[in-house]
């Protein structure tokens, strides 16, 4: 894995807004795990997804189903059903606890975060060809100033980075398999989405896709 440096921060240029600026705790590291790396932390994922399957979850109140499928590692799990938002220690579907959180994604986190304690909860996001999730803010952990670190694998994803309101510039960044992206301070309270996946872009998952693995502490239950 590269340390953490001072390298560009890729852009994508066709989708660039004018009068964005990138707020301050947002953090890209390109290729931070390098391939072999990727390969482990997928194994780990594949591990994880065994005990605690993908699945799909819906929008509360409406009950519309999700582009995305999810699984969670960690002592607690980010759920989202017709009843709400929240976080608990068991898988909504199997009723078992969340696998254990892999060492290398702790080790990240400890790299990166630049906070006083472990993550308590890892997202795991699949994501098809066609999947997508619209701009919002993670607004549902009593740690609301805790950094996310998350973690792309597999194909490339154009990532969309806006301000604390909804209808603040946006810009938009490809992320590639392997990159990490750090939200902290002001970043940590801004608009983010994942606008389209592009499919052929990697070769790491077999039959195509995009997992997205995103650290956060909750703190405190109610």
């Amino acid at each position: 894995m590269a340390g953490i440096g001072t390298r560009a921060i890729h852009t994508h240029n066709h989708t660039m807004n004018t009068g964005f600026q990138f707020p301050d705790g947002f953090l890209l590291l390109p290729e931070y795990f390098t391939r072999r790396a990727q390969e482990d932390l997928l194994r780990h994922v594949r591990e994880g997804v065994r005990s605690a399957p993908l699945y799909r979850p819906v929008m509360p109140r409406t009950g519309k189903p999700l582009s995305v499928r999810m699984s969670n590692f960690g002592p607690l799990g980010w759920i989202t059903s017709k009843e709400g938002y929240r976080y608990g220690p068991h898988h909504p579907v199997t009723n078992k606890p969340w696998p254990k959180l892999p060492d290398c994604l702790d080790q990240l986190w400890q790299k990166t975060a630049n906070w006083p304690s472990p993550p308590q909860a890892c997202l795991i996001n699949y994501y098809d060809e066609k999947a997508r999730l619209g701009l919002h803010v993670d607004a549902d952990e009593n740690a609301a100033d805790a950094p996310i670190v998350s973690v792309s694998l597999g194909d490339q994803a154009l990532y969309r980075l806006g301000g604390p309101q909804r209808n603040d510039p946006t810009r938009s960044l490809r992320l590639s398999s392997g990159d990490v992206v750090v939200l902290a301070g002001a970043a940590r309270h801004c608009y983010h989405g994942v606008d389209r996946i592009y499919p052929g872009t990697s070769t790491l998952l077999p039959k195509g896709g995009r997992i997205n693995l995103t650290m956060r502490v909750v703190g405190k239950i109610t």
